[in-house]
């Protein structure tokens, strides 16, 4: 990764207090899917490389975190109301704990978003979760509650799926979609409010009806030598002051549904919008509407839906989109360079999951359990596709040697030289 990036991952691994490779948040420890690993497996089956497996009660899409010798998950029960969080043994599978609260409300969502969609966040020293309308919730390491907050329904015909960031002493959570849209950084320590940005989108996100919004989650950058929250709103881009929640810039040209999260390389902002919508590129650091002066390039629709996020390597980005269609990009000039459709053994192609990358090897799931690993590079390279033969639509997550896949059924724990062949 370029020098900008490296600085990127140095702030905010200071700023979450994250241990060297935990694994602490939705796309890792710097917020955008890189990691530092290395020897990760690039090959499994559902015995070849598992070094443990074990069942799910119920079906979900959250991502798990690791921290030290524990892993942590969100799950709903749906039959039961229950919304929580399960901390397993990292090195066996074993349940340690798990906690939650019934939740019988009424709230939308799409048949494919279950509850509890956001992934958990830990700062090394409690675990935070959201459950959407049933709120947010702090835990210490041993399942206790310190403290949760109501933010009142989150209303959205798709639900919500936005996962908590910390950032220093503050939690920050992007509250929507629907008729309330707002982002809110709370003390980590009490959950009492710092700040709050509502964000109403004009005519988008402002009726629980309507099918736009915004799902992402933020990122914090460092840019003009000040930390910058930047998140993905319907129609634009922009980024807050994350200690005071002043808007710093905005950069229009995103469409009426977002997705992704922000991605970041050589100061260099890329957003992404879903459903066909377009894609830019924006110079981080400004001030005020930067959408003439930064904005570097602009591709409007029609593109390919876009549900996961990407990464960034070596000036170019890297995707598997909705339909299945992975794609390489010019980061300075948004020119496609290749896009080859990944296909596993059961003809399945939707993804929703987010890629990995980890010593210049990408890896992405599909919504049948096959993994790809792909070269990251401008030739394109198939380097492994890996068959769990479970639904999946989390995304990945990596520590020290361990790759750990959620599944509908199951969370697996898979590493190389582990079970059988």
């Amino acid at each position: 990764m370029k020098c900008c990036t490296m600085l990127f991952a140095v702030i905010l691994l200071s700023t979450t207090m994250a241990l060297a490779g935990d694994w602490p948040a939705w796309r890792g420890p710097t917020g955008d899917g890189v990691s530092t690993e290395t020897g990760l497996p690039v090959e499994w089956s559902r015995e070849k490389n598992v070094r443990w497996r074990v069942p799910l009660p119920d079906r979900g899409n959250s991502t798990p975190i690791v921290l030290g010798d524990r892993v942590f998950i969100t799950q709903a029960i749906e039959k039961e109301g229950w919304r929580g969080v399960m901390c397993f043994n990292r090195a066996d599978g074993k349940l340690l704990w798990k906690t939650g609260v019934t939740y019988t409300e009424k709230e939308p969502t799409h048949s494919t978003n279950p509850y509890c969609s956001a992934s958990p966040a830990t700062d090394g020293e409690r675990v935070l979760a959201s459950y959407g309308s049933a709120g947010l919730y702090c835990y210490d390491l041993d399942g206790r509650e310190l403290w949760h907050r109501d933010f009142g329904p989150q209303l959205h015909v798709w639900g919500n799926a936005a996962s908590p960031v910390v950032v220093g002493d503050l939690c920050i959570l992007n509250v929507g979609p629907g008729e309330r849209t707002f982002l809110i950084a709370v003390d980590k320590k009490t959950g009492k409010t710092a700040w709050r940005h509502d964000e109403y989108g004009g005519e988008f996100g402002t009726s629980n009806k309507d099918w736009t919004g915004s799902w992402t989650t933020p990122i914090v950058i460092q840019a003009a030598g000040r930390d910058e929250l930047v998140m993905s709103f319907p129609k634009r881009v922009c980024a807050f002051d994350p200690k005071t929640g002043k808007e710093l810039w905005t950069c229009g040209g995103l469409g009426p549904l977002v997705y992704t999260s922000p991605l970041l390389s050589d100061g260099i902002i890329v957003a992404m919008s879903g459903f066909h919508g377009a894609s830019l590129a924006v110079k981080a650091g400004g001030s005020g509407d930067v959408t003439e002066t930064n904005r570097l390039w602009h591709n409007p629709p029609p593109n390919k839906q876009r549900i996961g996020s990407g990464v960034i390597s070596d000036g170019h980005i890297y995707i598997l989109d909705d339909p299945g269609i992975a794609e390489c990009i010019e980061l300075e000039t948004g020119k496609v360079v290749w896009e080859k459709r990944l296909e596993g053994p059961t003809k399945s192609y939707t993804s929703w999951s987010s890629m990995v990358l980890s010593e210049g090897k990408l890896f992405a799931v599909n919504h049948a359990g096959d993994t790809f690993v792909v070269r990251a590079s401008p030739e394109f390279e198939l380097l492994s596709t890996n068959s769990l033969g479970e639904r999946t639509l989390a995304s990945h997550a990596v520590s020290n040697g361990d790759i750990f896949v959620r599944t509908y059924q199951s969370l697996w724990c898979i590493r190389e030289g582990a079970g059988g062949k």
